[in-house]
């Protein structure tokens, strides 16, 4: 199966790209960098292990793609503490990042068990 085809890269590129968009203005160019690059890891890994070869390349690069998502909140969960996004949208992405994570852990799961 090709990345393009699988839910959890279509969200999480999804997702990437609302990020992008939502923090476009901030200025805190740090912060922004850290949590676009986060958002951006996730479907970027997913794509780069489903073109590697070998099994176990393909399930590291998922498992640094699911590391990401944790990266990922908790950087959400400081730009709601810190003002820098609407709770409405932190609480959305929060709540994606964490089925992304579930996704993720299924296909290991799946991974593991057809090596």
């Amino acid at each position: 199966m090709k990345h393009e085809q699988m839910a959890v890269w279509v969200r999480s590129k999804d997702l990437s790209v609302a990020v992008y968009r939502e923090l476009a203005e901030l200025r805190d160019f740090g912060f922004k960098d850290q949590i676009t690059r986060s958002a951006l890891s996730i479907p970027s890994n997913i794509a780069e292990g489903f073109e590697r070869y070998t099994e176990r390349e393909k399930f590291r690069f998922v498992s640094i793609a699911k590391g990401s998502c944790g990266e990922f909140a908790t950087q959400t969960l400081i730009a709601l503490e810190v003002g820098y996004i609407d709770h409405s949208i932190g609480h959305q992405w929060r709540d994606e990042s964490f089925q992304l994570s579930r996704m993720l852990g299924s296909l290991l799961n799946s991974l593991a068990r057809s090596s």
